[in-house]
């Protein structure tokens, strides 16, 4: 991921003058995050060991959300404010279906805390702010450029997200402020749509309002209270031959039925599935973590069907140390 060691370009930033709310105070609630993951963590080859993004305060004791995978498995977390102060943290909870992920300040941020805002009404076109730690300097204006479902390849599916451009460099995490300073969004991914000149980079932003059924649940449990999803352990992507398997985690669910890479994923049971989200629901809707999920799968050597026993992802992480 980028590090924010430069500034958004001058014309790009938001100007104070163009909003009712106090644009400084609410970009002095967006933090700098920096997290350490030991090296045999099970998220460590995919995620990497050192991970750098952002976070907002949503409580003014310290309590601060993030996207979930910059925690994951973190053994050190530090919350780096606007004025360089580095406070330590600890990742409280990650919510596998949201991606959201919530971090504790162990030390006095002193920093406001923002309210959050009606993400489910924010239409296209709509103006925006995508903040990253460090203040106006790291903030950039957009437009919400798309509403819809976002499906990716590590089993994971929302409705509704959020995206926006120009893109933010530094998006892991940054908070998404609307019109009226508030929080509607946390920073996900950066996605390309086009080709060439006709290239557009945005932002997909996870929407706040996905956050507030389960936010008393993650604080209570560090869950969210649901029953765990079965989860496979499978990379899946979109191709012109449909979907193929991309990748396998190591000693996962899939790897142990013999799912392989390259596999073209033809249905789910007696449902034939043509893309990412048809794919994700068709194994959610067996039942929950350690239901039998019946893959058919296409190979050179001809069909076959493959039973996984599926798994609670959480039951491969470890759990945040204790303080």
């Amino acid at each position: 991921m980028p590090k924010p060691d430069w500034d958004i370009p001058a014309n790009l930033q938001p100007k104070p003058g163009d909003y009712s709310f106090d644009l400084e105070r609410a970009l002095r609630a967006v933090v700098g995050l920096r997290a350490n993951v030991p090296s045999d963590a099970f998220t460590a080859d995919t995620l990497g060991t050192e991970r750098t993004g952002n976070g907002v305060v949503i409580r003014e004791d310290g309590l601060v959300l993030t996207i979930g995978y910059l925690v994951t498995e973190a053994e050190t977390v530090w919350l780096i404010t606007a004025d360089g102060r580095a406070v330590p943290g600890h990742p409280l909870a990650f919510d596998q279906n949201t991606g959201f992920g919530l971090v504790q300040a162990l030390g006095k941020l002193d920093l406001p805390a923002l309210e959050f805002g009606d993400s489910d009404s924010l239409a296209v076109g709509t103006e925006a702010i995508v903040a990253a730690g460090g203040g106006r300097r790291h903030a950039i204006e957009a437009k919400v450029v798309g509403r819809q479902e976002f499906a990716g390849y590590w089993e994971y599916l929302i409705d509704n997200a959020i995206f926006t451009a120009p893109a933010h460099p530094f998006w892991s995490g940054a908070a998404l402020i609307g019109r009226d300073g508030r929080l509607l969004g946390t920073g996900s991914l950066i996605l390309q749509q086009g080709q060439g000149r006709q290239r557009m980079d945005m932002n997909m932003i996870v929407p706040v309002a996905l956050l507030r059924p389960v936010l008393d649940e993650m604080l209570a449990t560090g869950l969210a209270g649901r029953t765990p999803r079965p989860w496979l352990g499978m990379y899946a992507m979109e191709g012109e031959d449909g979907l193929v398997v991309g990748g396998i985690a190591d000693d996962g669910p899939a790897a142990r039925a013999g799912v392989k890479g390259g596999d073209r994923i033809l249905a789910v049971g007696d449902e034939q599935v043509a893309d990412l989200a048809a794919l994700w629901r068709g194994v959610w809707s067996c039942g929950p973590a350690g239901a039998t999920i019946l893959l058919r799968l296409g190979r050179d050597s001809g069909d076959v069907a493959i039973r996984v026993k599926s798994a609670d992802r959480a039951a491969f992480l470890r759990a945040p140390r204790l303080h």
